[in-house]
């Protein structure tokens, strides 16, 4: 018998997309497949601009990086990461950059297109700029870890996660992997294994081991790399089976990590939380509306405690009123 779940959260209202309904576009993919790709959603010249100030903003920390020399890019040059290029401390959510990728309008109006409103919140992401290792250097290997991040006790597609592509991805390059279809069996795998945990804590995410894995395969879900050019957004449900693989490749992975929900999903709590945490520059998680809580991981750089801090972007984002909206700070 499968595990009783005790249930520690606070849920959103009844999801607005409609699983069963036909909408005639790339909702129909995401719905069926758990994931879509939507092609050229931000313009070369604009994703150009995201890559570089990735760039620029690593070359700002005292460890010696240089964008134009290769030797500079192990992981003795970079500040604090995991798997591989993954950083989500030193106030980088909060960077300028990455609020005006949040606001372009392509991005804005695909989610805005999915939940059916305009009125919606975003998440306080990180980002990745996976770099090939210089031969000098090496880099931890990384296995699978297939995932999702949304609870069984939240009811239908909840959260709808988001990364924008700055470089070309293909096969070997790295990136995100999915089980195709995985989401559409997310109930009834948790309705007929006995789960690992007793509690859903301060976040949904749920690890999956390999023979959870075959389980979703002997249902027909294929292991999927998803491929992407630069300017594309990469959207998938939540309740997807999902990791991330380095690159095979000597190519450059870099993606903004965007996700976005309706305004009308977040409690009054979690939006005072997402307030401060916003005020204080400080990320989150995926979720934009719930699992509202600090996501600083900065903790240790080459298996040491960082020393280096840094507490507040290096460029502060225009605070316009539809960027407060965005971050819950200002009400619709």
């Amino acid at each position: 018998m499968p595990g009783r779940l005790e249930d520690t959260n606070t849920y959103a209202s009844e999801p607005t997309v409609d699983v069963r309904k036909e909408y005639g576009d790339w909702r129909d993919q995401l719905i069926k497949d758990g994931y879509v790709v939507l092609k050229g959603v931000v313009s070369p010249e604009r994703t150009a601009h995201y890559l570089d100030s990735l760039f620029q903003w690593l070359e700002s920390f005292p460890y010696g990086f240089k964008k134009d020399d290769p030797k500079t890019w192990g992981p003795e040059h970079l500040p604090a990461h995991i798997k591989g290029g993954m950083y989500h401390g030193y106030s980088v959510a909060h960077e300028k950059f990455f609020w005006d990728a949040r606001m372009e309008s392509g991005v804005v109006d695909a989610f805005a297109k999915l939940w059916g409103t305009d009125e919606l919140l975003v998440s306080f992401d990180g980002a990745n700029l996976t770099l090939p290792v210089p031969p000098s250097s090496t880099r931890p290997a990384m296995g699978a870890w297939p995932h999702v991040d949304q609870s069984p006790l939240r009811s239908g597609m909840q959260c709808v996660q988001g990364i924008l592509n700055l470089a070309p991805n293909g096969p070997n390059d790295g990136g995100l992997i999915v089980m195709k279809g995985s989401s559409a069996l997310n109930e009834e795998f948790f309705a007929t294994h006995e789960s690992k945990q007793t509690t859903w804590g301060p976040a949904d995410w749920y690890g999956f081991s390999e023979k959870d894995v075959e389980w979703f395969k002997s249902k027909g879900c294929e292991a999927i790399k998803v491929c992407a050019d630069p300017g594309d957004l990469i959207l998938w449900d939540s309740r997807q089976v999902h990791y991330n693989e380095l690159p095979k490749s000597d190519a450059v992975r870099s993606v903004l990590y965007l996700c976005y929900s309706p305004a009308s999903y977040a409690a009054p709590d979690d939006l005072k939380k997402k307030a401060d945490l916003f005020k204080r520059r400080i990320g989150t998680t995926h979720w934009p509306h719930a699992n509202i809580f600090e996501n600083g991981q900065v903790q240790t750089r080459l298996g040491q405690p960082e020393t280096y801090t840094r507490s507040q972007p290096l460029e502060p984002p225009t605070e316009t009123d539809k960027l407060l909206k965005l971050a819950g700070v200002v009400p619709y």
